[in-house]
């Protein structure tokens, strides 16, 4: 996968098309990632023990790889991932200006 842990990514499709976030998880045997702030969704938890409370519990769901591009830190824009070979290392680049990704 192109999209690594830590990357900010905008992402392209959906309810939440243009937001931008850190992605959380990466989850390659599915090719999805988990990114904060983005496919949010509600769940309702009953209290397990007597006297502790239940509630609505908002998290983060998985979106399909597909759906985000990283952005870049040099040029700040949304932007396809290549690769290079320096020193028998593959180093991810950004397509449109060139920058070495983190």
């Amino acid at each position: 996968m192109k999209i690594k842990k830590g990357d900010t990514v905008e992402i392209l499709s959906g309810n939440d098309k243009g937001k931008k976030g850190e992605v959380m998880a990466v989850i390659p045997k599915s090719e999805k990632i988990v990114v904060k702030g983005v496919n949010v969704r509600k769940k309702h938890v009953k209290p397990k023990k007597q006297g502790e409370e239940g509630g609505i519990i908002s998290s983060e769901c998985a979106i399909n790889s597909s759906k985000a591009n990283v952005i870049c830190p040099k040029c700040n824009k949304a932007t396809k991932v290549g690769y290079i070979v320096e020193k028998n290392e593959k180093v991810r680049v950004c397509k449109k200006c060139g920058a070495k990704l983190k």
